[in-house]
C-alpha cells in the first residue's frame, strides 16, 4: 500500500523534536518525498511523535541509533520472513515505538522494543518482553494479526497497533481521532518508506 501524503503531512502539523535526521518534501502536486539529507530548503524535518518509551541515555545518540539498528538486522529479517512481513515495517514500528531501546518502558506499561502490551505479551505467549527475539516475534505476530484483520491496510494496522483494534473499529475502520495516534500512522509510515528505499 502507497503512503498517503495527507497522511505524512499530518504528523508535520504536531511537529515534535526529531531523533533522527529525516526530511519531508511535499510537492505542489501532492507527490511527496523523504530523505536523510535535504535537497533543498523547502525540505522540513519529519516529526516523531513524543514516545512514552523511556529509551537507554544513550539512544539518542545518531552513532548508538545506527548501531542499535543493525545489530538486530538480521533477526528482524529472519522473524519479517516467518510471519510474511516486510522487514522494512518492522524496522519502522520498532524506530518509532523504541528508537531500538531493548529496554524500553512507556508509562502505560508497554516494553520493548516493539513496546508490547502485557496482554499483548501473553497472546502471543512472550515470557520476557525484555528479550529482543521473544518481543520482536511477539510485535511481528501482532502486526501480522492486525493486518489480515484489516484487508492489508498498512494505516488501518498501524493504527490498531497504537490505538486497538477495537478503536479502529469502532470509528468505522478508519483511523481513530486521537493526536497520538494520527501522528503515529504517518511517522511509521514515513520510516517504512525510508528503509524500503534503502535510505536509512
Amino acid at each position: 500500500m502507497e503512503c498517503i501524503p495527507a497522511l505524512i503531512m499530518m504528523g508535520l502539523c504536531l511537529a515534535q523534536p526529531a531523533w533522527s535526521d529525516i526530511y519531508i518534501y511535499s510537492a505542489g502536486d501532492g507527490t511527496v518525498s523523504l530523505s536523510n539529507v535535504p535537497a533543498h530548503r523547502h525540505y522540513a524535518i519529519l516529526p516523531l511523535a513524543p514516545q512514552e518509551a523511556t529509551p537507554a541515555a544513550d539512544v539518542r545518540e545518531p552513532s548508538s541509533k545506527l548501531a542499535n539498528k543493525v545489530q538486530y538486522d538480521r533477526i528482524v529479517a529472519e522473524i519479517a520472513r516467518a510471519y510474511g512481513l516486510d522487514s522494512a515495517l518492522l524496522h519502522a514500528v520498532i524506530s518509532v515505538e523504541s528508537r531500538y531501546s531493548p529496554t524500553a518502558v512507556s508509562r502505560k506499561g508497554a516494553t520493548g522494543l516493539m513496546q508490547l502490551m502485557p496482554d499483548t505479551a501473553k497472546r502471543y505467549g512472550v515470557t520476557d518482553s525484555f528479550d529482543p527475539v521473544q518481543n520482536i516475534h511477539g510485535g511481528a505476530r501482532h502486526l501480522q494479526y492486525l493486518l489480515k484483520m484489516f484487508n492489508n491496510d498498512i494505516s488501518l494496522a498501524l493504527a490498531a497497533y497504537n490505538a486497538g483494534e477495537g478503536s479502529v473499529i469502532k470509528y468505522g475502520n478508519r483511523i481513530p481521532p486521537f493526536p497520538e495516534t494520527t501522528n503515529y500512522v504517518p511517522q511509521v509510515l514515513g520510516f517504512y518508506q525510508m528503509y524500503q528505499a534503502g535510505s536509512l
